[in-house]
């Protein structure tokens, strides 16, 4: 697996013409995830040198605007923490607060909780929790704020609140005027529950989680929602070992088991064993989701690559088209191979698995 990552980095192009994006950043927690696990230079140096080429010296990012409020830009920030530890330049230091004003002065709904991008007005999407949330904890125990701290156990709180359905999953979207097509009038939710939406949430709950450690997690009154979260996750698993595109209709014509969701759910089990919070079914799950992930590693064009992840899906306008949230939308979406949505979880995901390892090994 290490091979492929190596090689799968060695060759990757910055997903937006290097302007700053969250796609790079999926990659670059993924690299400072198995230096950490490994205390390999190789996966440092691929990081200063992808990341050195979007961050210049006066802390500005390539290609970024904070005037666009694109909550999905505050992602790849988590990485500048890693590099100032290591390198000890200020220009990373400098980003991260760059990324700190936009949160200032973010718009957010009348729960609090960010908007997902400016034209999402009133908008919350489950991406937006593991886009920003995680990124301003960290950032707020770097400057020594606890109120940013609580700003942000308070807005996951909240979005929990408005998201979750009455089956115990969450909704994709939540539009909190109640003026997009694609919500329902009662509930404000979209139709829908993506996978892949749900993997940006439950990664976003066992990283704060980490961040705040777990007594003031539950004092948040989000450990609960996160147990329950994991355990409906892990009943849902596929007979593969997967999770399905549309995560609770295993028999809708067209479903498949997604690919970057099933990295996403690795991740997060075996963060929640890590973290105390594993169960029997959460260890067998994860046991099978790392099998399954190993047979969409399948070669293409002579070099592996990580196969049938869903390129991109979202809600309302997007170049034309419009995306109603339905069932049968998620499958509309086209499926790629080495997606950094893919890749770069399964790289954290085998990263949490080298470090619980290695925790069996340490004496006591």
């Amino acid at each position: 697996m290490l091979d492929y990552f190596d090689a799968f980095v060695t060759r990757y192009q910055p997903y937006k013409a290097g302007a700053w994006c969250y796609e790079d950043g999926c990659i670059y927690r993924g690299l400072v995830m198995l230096h950490d696990a490994t205390g390999e230079d190789r996966w440092r140096a691929h990081l200063e040198r992808l990341a050195s080429a979007q961050v210049s010296h006066d802390g500005t990012l390539q290609g970024y605007r904070i005037d666009e409020y694109n909550i999905d830009n505050i992602l790849s920030g988590r990485v500048l923490f890693a590099l100032d530890r290591w390198t000890g330049d200020p220009r990373w230091m400098r980003a991260a607060g760059l990324l700190a004003r936009q949160l200032e002065t973010h718009p957010r709904t009348k729960t609090g909780n960010y908007w997902h991008k400016l034209r999402y007005p009133h908008q919350v999407w489950l991406d937006g929790l593991y886009m920003a949330l995680p990124f301003q904890i960290e950032y707020a125990q770097h400057v020594e704020d606890p109120a940013r701290v609580q700003d942000a156990l308070a807005q996951m709180r909240a979005a929990l609140g408005v998201t979750i359905r009455q089956d115990g999953l969450y909704a994709h979207g939540f539009d909190a005027e109640g003026v997009q097509d694609w919500a329902d009038s009662a509930t404000g939710q979209s139709p829908s529950v993506w996978a892949r939406a749900l993997g940006w949430q439950a990664m976003a709950l066992v990283d704060c989680a980490e961040l705040v450690g777990i007594d003031a997690f539950a004092q948040a009154e989000l450990l609960k929602p996160t147990q329950s979260l994991l355990a409906h996750l892990a009943a849902l698993q596929a007979g593969d070992g997967g999770w399905w595109q549309v995560i609770n209709m295993p028999e809708l014509a067209g479903n498949y088991t997604e690919t970057s969701a099933s990295a996403m759910f690795a991740y997060a089990f075996a963060s929640a064993a890590g973290l105390g919070l594993g169960t029997e079914q959460i260890a067998k799950a994860e046991d099978r989701v790392f099998d399954f992930l190993q047979t969409r590693l399948q070669s293409e064009n002579g070099q592996a690559c990580l196969t049938d992840i869903c390129h991109v899906a979202g809600l309302g306008g997007f170049e034309g088209v419009y995306r109603d949230g339905s069932p049968d939308y998620y499958l509309t979406e086209a499926r790629v191979s080495d997606d950094a949505k893919g890749t770069g979880p399964l790289m954290m995901a085998h990263a949490r698995v080298l470090q619980g390892q290695a925790a069996q090994l340490t004496p006591a």
